[in-house]
C-alpha cells in the first residue's frame, strides 16, 4: 500500500488497497471541510482507533492523551494538511487523511493513530477490516454494517492498485457493482432469439430474486446455476450480492460471447458453460453436442463431486422452467430425484425457479381436489420441501415468440395470471432403511396408478395387487376400508409402500414386474 505524508512515499502490504493514516488533528479549516463532506454525503464522519494498538502503546492514565478529534481552536499550518483521496474500486469510497507536523504525532506509530473515513455511501467500513468477512461492530449508537467480504487473496477485495492495471482482470466486491446494461439494450438482445423462451431483463426484479438467495449467498457454500441467463442481468445481480461461484448454463449461442467476456473479466467468480438445463441426460447412449449435456460431464468438469444425501444442499438451480415442456421436467425431476440419478446423483440440488402458477397449484393440491391433486402432487409433496417465494405477472418477463405477445398457457383450474417463485429443497428424510433409491421406482408406479382415478377406492387397488391384502394394510395406517385414492395423503402413500414392502405377499405382485418398463419413459406423467 503507498501513501503521501508530506510529500514521501510510503508503502505497506498489509491493506489490499490505497488508504492514509495520520492523526486526526481538527483546525478551523480541516473542520469546515469535514462539515461540507457530510452535508454532501449525508454521512458522518467516524472517528475510530485501529485495533493493532497495543496496550503499551497507549498513553498512561497519568499523562494527558490527545484526543482523536481535537477542537476548533487547535491549529494547524496549511503547509501541514496533505489531503488525499483514494478511490477504491467502485465503490466510491473516500478515505480523508490530515497529517500533521506535530510533536507528539512522531512519539506514535502510524498504525496507532486514528483514522477518520468518509462515505459516499450508507456503508462506512474502518479500513483495518477489509480483509475480514465477519460482522463488527463500531462505537455505540452506531449501526453494525458488515465489511467488505474477502474470498481468499485476489477473489475479493478493495484494491484500488487494480484500477491501475488495465486489461488485467479485476476483482469483483459488493462496492465494485457490475453494470447491468440498458434495459432497452437488453430487451433488444432477448427478442432476438427466435425460440419460445421468457428472460429477466427488468433490475428490479433481478434484485428480488437475488434478495430471496441472500441467505444462500451469504453463506457461500452452495454453487448457484443459472439456467439461460441471457442478456445476464440476474447474473450480474447476483454477482453484485456477493456470490462466491455462478455458473451460467447458456443453451442458445447467441448469448455466449457477452457472457463469455465477462466471465474473463472476473477471477473465477463466473464460468458460462454451453448447456440447456431441460435437456441434461436425454435418454439413449452416445456421443452428445450441446446445449445437450449429460449431468456427469457437466459435474466433473466444474470439479463438483458427489455427497451423501444427508450434507448440506451443494448446488441451488435458479431461473425459469421451459413452458414447452414444463409439466414433463417436473415428471423427468421426480424419477431422478426418487432413484438419485441426474443432479441429484450428487446432492439434494435445490431447485429456485419460475413455473407458472397452474403447474405451482398441481404441486401443492391436497387431498381432495381431485381436479389438481395428481400424482405429481403427491410425489414432490412426499420428497420436497416446497415454498412459494413470489409471484410476478408474466408481463413483467420478456417473451419471444412467433407470434408475439405474453403467450400464457391456458387454465381452467387456476386464474393463472402470474409465474411463481418457488423453492424446492429435496427433503433429508425422504430415504429410509426401506425406501431406497433402489426401490423407490417402484413406489413412483404405485402412487400414479392409484391416483390415475382418483375417485377409485383405494382398498380395491390394493386387492387387484394381491387379493385379500387391502383391509389388513388400511388397518395398519388407520385408514378406513372405504377411503379414495384422491382423499389419501402423500406420507400415507410412502407408509404404505413401506408395509408392502415389509410383505412377503407382495414379492410376485405383477406391479413390480412392470416397474423397469414404466421407468424408462422418464417424461411420462398422469
Amino acid at each position: 500500500m503507498s501513501f503521501l505524508v508530506a510529500g514521501k512515499s510510503f508503502h505497506d502490504d498489509k491493506f489490499g488497497s490505497f488508504y492514509f493514516v495520520t492523526p486526526s488533528v481538527a483546525s478551523p479549516a480541516s473542520d469546515a471541510l469535514s462539515a461540507r463532506l457530510d452535508r454532501g454525503s449525508r454521512q458522518t464522519a467516524v472517528c475510530t482507533r485501529t485495533e493493532t494498538q497495543t496496550h503499551a502503546e497507549r498513553p498512561s492514565p497519568s499523562s494527558p492523551s490527545p484526543s482523536p478529534v481535537r477542537s476548533a481552536g487547535d491549529h494547524l499550518h496549511p503547509q501541514d494538511l496533505q489531503l488525499s483521496m483514494a478511490l477504491c474500486g467502485g465503490c466510491r469510497f473516500l478515505v480523508l487523511a490530515l497529517r500533521s507536523m506535530h510533536v507528539w504525532a512522531r512519539s506514535a506509530p502510524a498504525l496507532a493513530q486514528p483514522v477518520r473515513v468518509f462515505s459516499s455511501s450508507s456503508r462506512v467500513c474502518s479500513l483495518d477490516s477489509f480483509s475480514s468477512g465477519h460482522r463488527r461492530v463500531r462505537a455505540a449508537g452506531v449501526k453494525a454494517e458488515r465489511t467488505c467480504p474477502s474470498a481468499g487473496g485476489a477473489q475479493r477485495n478493495l484494491s484500488a492498485v487494480a484500477l491501475s492495471l488495465q486489461g488485467q482482470r479485476r476483482p469483483l466486491c459488493r462496492y465494485d457493482l457490475l453494470d447491468l446494461g440498458e434495459v432497452e439494450e437488453n430487451t433488444r438482445k432477448a427478442l432476438a432469439c427466435k425460440h419460445l423462451r421468457r428472460f429477466i431483463i427488468d433490475p428490479s426484479l433481478a434484485k428480488l430474486v437475488a434478495e430471496h438467495l441472500s441467505q444462500d449467498i451469504e453463506d457461500g457454500k452452495a454453487v448457484i446455476f443459472e439456467c439461460n441467463p441471457g442478456p445476464g442481468v440476474l447474473t450480474r445481480t447476483l454477482l453484485n450480492c456477493g456470490a462466491q461461484r455462478v455458473v451460467a448454463l447458456e443453451s442458445d449461442k447467441a448469448f455466449l460471447p457477452d457472457l463469455q467476456a465477462l466471465e474473463n473479466d472476473l477471477e473465477g467468480q463466473l464460468e458460462v458453460v454451453h448447456c440447456d438445463f431441460f435437456k441434461l441426460d436425454p435418454i439413449g447412449h452416445g456421443s452428445m453436442k450441446p446445449p445437450a449435456m449429460y449431468s456427469e460431464k457437466l459435474f466433473t468438469d466444474l470439479g463438483i463431486s458427489e455427497v451423501p444425501w444427508t450434507a448440506d444442499v451443494p448446488v441451488k438451480v435458479v431461473g425459469i422452467f421451459s413452458q414447452r415442456n414444463e409439466r414433463n421436467m417436473l415428471w423427468k425431476l421426480v424419477y431422478a430425484l426418487f432413484e438419485r440419478l441426474s443432479i441429484f446423483r450428487y446432492g439434494r440440488v435445490e431447485l429456485i425457479m419460475f413455473i407458472s402458477e397452474k403447474n405451482y397449484s398441481n404441486l401443492v393440491a391436497q387431498p381432495g381436489n381431485n381436479k389438481s391433486y395428481q400424482a405429481v402432487s403427491a410425489l414432490f409433496q412426499m420428497s420436497c420441501n416446497i415454498e412459494l417465494l413470489h409471484q410476478e405477472p408474466w408481463s413483467s418477463f420478456v417473451t419471444t415468440s412467433r407470434h408475439g405477445g405474453l403467450n400464457i398457457p391456458k387454465s381452467k383450474v387456476v386464474p393463472n395470471d402470474h409465474l411463481c417463485l418457488v423453492r424446492i429443497t429435496p427433503r433429508v428424510d425422504l430415504f429410509t432403511p426401506t425406501l431406497t433409491p433402489f426401490n423407490s421406482s417402484t413406489l413412483v408406479v404405485m402412487v400414479k396408478q392409484c391416483l390415475a382415478k382418483r375417485r377409485g377406492k383405494l382398498i380395491e387397488k390394493l386387492n387387484s395387487w394381491s387379493p385379500g391384502i387391502g383391509q389388513d394394510l388400511l388397518g395398519q395406517i388407520g385408514l378406513s376400508e372405504d377411503v379414495l385414492t384422491g382423499q389419501v395423503y402423500p406420507d400415507q402413500y410412502k407408509h404404505l409402500f413401506e408395509l408392502m414392502e415389509k410383505s412377503e405377499q407382495f414379492t410376485q405382485s405383477w406391479l413390480y414386474s412392470e416397474v423397469l418398463e414404466n421407468t424408462k419413459n422418464t417424461g411420462c406423467g398422469s
